[in-house]
């Protein structure tokens, strides 16, 4: 089963987290089932087709111990139960973020496990660590626990085979997630390591994220093995193609998780080379009665990109949306007052022209947008900056 890490990057086994962002997540990649210590969680479409696959995968081995059609709801119940072990692994990573000062997003149970996504990155290696290490150790103390529960406990046939099976999936989700190659804990675990040695997160995040491809690698190979080998050394059809391929769907996750993380370093370097005034367009200050012909004359005559609409006194009012001026029609424009494009300026849609780098991001974080006004230090207007110049920026176009 796969997860996903705090920050930016995705990962593979049953816990992680990822992202920034911030407020209310009711809606988000799923459906909505509740909230624990204020985290929203989702459950993927997703993981009900892996439920389906897993009772009937497992109901195989029910059948010799329940007769049918109990045995299906008996396998079904053993389907749950494992993704609540994923849920649990997904959550300690959440917990331990919040512990540590770190807000979460949301948590989400999908196909291959789960996802924890959380605001930002820990600020100490150390705090990567205990994040990361959160999630596997659930796991591993879940296993040990159904050992002794084999042990101690006189439980049914049907107890017992539930009991070894989650304490069985417990062990390998966690000892898999420990797999030292990002997106999986294991290679935040890394990442930490390197951070900690070198005293640069990036460091650590693009080696884990070339581990990390090279554990994908592997998984790929390995499953193509056990797809093809039997256990008498014959060969042949062995654990057959739905292992190839499953093997091949964790690898390319792990593979694409990997990728992103050190594609995520390379713009983390461009974040300190971002500048609002560098990135800002001329503006041009038009009233709201004005007409889209007469603005449109006026910005081609300043060799401005954007429009802003002042009131009479000449202080801005409101933001006119690029796309919005490109989708009306020439033939139409004439009759149409500027205003009628334009958009609100709210608090956070005004910002100071001095910006950059992480000040910048966070404040576009703050107030997703397309357009910004930008304001001198004196509060005279300096330009608008475009959000897609600011993505060009980032992609380095």
């Amino acid at each position: 089963m796969a997860d996903s890490a705090p920050q930016t990057e995705g990962k593979t086994d049953t816990g992680d987290t990822a992202g920034p962002g911030g407020g209310r997540r009711d809606a988000g990649p799923g459906l909505f089932i509740g909230r624990l210590f204020g985290v929203p969680v989702f459950v993927s479409p997703s993981w009900f087709l892996v439920a389906i696959v897993v009772t009937i995968m497992f109901e195989g081995q029910v059948n010799g111990v329940v007769s049918r059609p109990a045995s299906f709801a008996v396998a079904f119940t053993y389907a749950v139960l494992l993704y609540g072990s994923v849920f649990v692994h997904e959550l300690s990573h959440a917990v331990t973020a919040l512990r540590l000062g770190l807000p979460v997003r949301h948590v989400t149970l999908h196909i291959l496990g789960g996802e924890t996504s959380i605001e930002r990155e820990a600020p100490t290696p150390g705090r990567e660590f205990l994040i990361a290490f959160a999630g596997p150790l659930v796991n591993l103390v879940l296993a040990g626990l159904g050992v002794l529960a084999h042990l101690l406990l006189p439980l049914p046939p049907v107890g017992l085979l539930l009991v070894d099976a989650l304490t069985f999936a417990n062990l390998l989700v966690g000892l898999f997630n420990l797999l030292p190659g990002l997106p999986l804990d294991g290679g935040r675990l890394v990442r930490a390591a390197v951070w900690k040695f070198t005293g640069r997160s990036r460091n650590g995040a693009v080696f884990a994220g070339w581990v990390g491809r090279g554990v994908a690698v592997l998984c790929l190979l390995a499953g193509a093995f056990i797809a093809t080998y039997r256990i008498d050394g014959t060969g042949g059809a062995g654990f057959g193609w739905l292992g190839l391929l499953w093997s091949a769907l964790i690898a390319s996750f792990i593979w694409v998780g990997a990728g992103q993380a050190i594609r995520a370093e390379r713009v983390r370097d461009r974040i300190p080379l971002l500048d609002a005034r560098r990135l800002a367009r001329r503006a041009t200050l038009v009233t709201a009665e004005t007409p889209v012909s007469e603005a449109v004359r006026r910005a081609h005559h300043d060799h401005s990109g954007a429009l802003v609409v002042v009131d009479g006194d000449g202080r801005p009012r409101g933001l006119v949306n690029e796309k919005a001026v490109q989708a009306t029609p020439e033939q139409r424009r004439p009759w149409i007052s500027i205003g009628d494009l334009s958009r609100g300026l709210e608090p956070d849609l005004t910002l100071p022209a001095d910006l950059t780098g992480e000040d910048l991001i966070a404040a576009l974080r703050r107030a997703p947008a397309s357009e910004y006004l930008l304001l001198d230090t004196d509060g005279h207007v300096y330009g608008v900056l475009v959000a897609a110049d600011v993505d060009r920026a980032f992609a380095g176009v």
